[in-house]
């Protein structure tokens, strides 16, 4: 006979069968404990959350160039407008800065100088720039995925990577052909370190903006206007020797990191000399210090991005 049945002839009390049943069934089970559970989207410690990004390191080279061939796919030129914009920029400053205020003037093959400053700094400023973005660009994704969320940034970081290479073969051929030629010597051999230390200050700079603009995402409106005067203060197109009567001045500028590569890649390509060590020592501090505080920074917020 059910249960049931019994319940309704009036055999036992309902408390003592459902006390009864209660007990059969927890007989049958086991013990769940709740130790090895996490709630989803918490901050994992850092050793894990850095080796969840080295496993995803496939899929962000992936994602990178694949938004590298679809960037510009809607334009006529493709991918030549990642040479032509930064030339095109180049004779503007030539014509404004070198001819009509006389930029030129005590600066040895000031082409060679202009192209060198524009293309990597255009580099760093729109990287940056994109960077700062991220998170707000991908809150759709973080709502549906659980992932690391520094991806988004480090994948912005990659993209603009791939995008300076034909820059940067742009720049090597106008570097030869300008008509004050250089001949390169072996402290050329130096500008990939010089880059190297570039890309680390960029991605530690990406991440330290993408968790500043998630949580104000006024920012985002600011970081173009900061990055107009950082441009200024990096000596694109200008020598940092005019401003030798302040050198409060030029001590500010000799410690921005962009002047840094800037001068070093100077160096190597166009001079033929070996940058000196304390422009090594402060572009490596520059960079390292960048990126440990970039990514704690951006670590400590990872349960925060996509909830507003």
């Amino acid at each position: 006979m059910t249960y049931e049945g019994e319940v309704r002839q009036g055999a036992t009390r309902p408390v003592d069968l459902y006390a009864e049943l209660f007990g059969r069934q927890s007989a049958a089970l086991e013990v769940v404990t709740t130790g090895r559970l996490s709630p989803v989207g918490a901050r994992p410690p850092v050793d894990r959350y850095l080796s969840q990004l080295w496993r995803r390191r496939h899929f962000l080279w992936a994602e990178a160039r694949a938004k590298v061939s679809s960037g510009t796919r809607e334009t006529l030129l493709g991918q030549l407008w990642l040479v032509i914009k930064p030339m095109l920029d180049g004779v503007a400053y030539f014509l404004i800065f070198g001819k009509v205020l006389g930029s030129a003037v005590g600066i040895p093959n000031f082409l060679g100088y202009l192209i060198v400053g524009i293309f990597l700094f255009q580099f760093t400023s729109q990287t940056v720039a994109r960077a700062a973005k991220s998170i707000s660009d991908g809150r759709n994704l973080i709502r549906a995925f659980s992932f690391p969320r520094a991806s988004l940034p480090i994948s912005v970081v990659l993209r603009g990577v791939l995008n300076l290479i034909p820059t940067l073969g742009a720049m090597f051929v106008l570097i030869l052909v300008l008509p004050e030629e250089e001949h390169w010597t072996p402290a050329a051999a130096l500008f990939p370190a010089v880059l190297a230390l570039q890309f680390i200050f960029v991605t530690g700079l990406g991440l330290l903006l993408a968790r500043a603009a998630a949580a104000i995402p006024d920012l985002n409106q600011l970081i173009s206007v900061a990055m107009r005067f950082w441009l200024y203060g990096s000596a694109v197109f200008f020598s940092i020797d005019r401003f030798e009567a302040y050198p409060w001045v030029v001590g500010a500028m000799e410690a921005n990191p962009m002047y840094m590569v800037l001068d070093a890649a100077r160096d190597t390509l166009l001079y033929g000399t070996v940058p000196a060590l304390s422009t090594w020592a402060g572009l490596s501090a520059w960079a390292f210090g960048t990126l440990v505080v970039g990514f704690f920074v951006f670590w400590q917020a990872e349960e925060s991005y996509g909830r507003v």
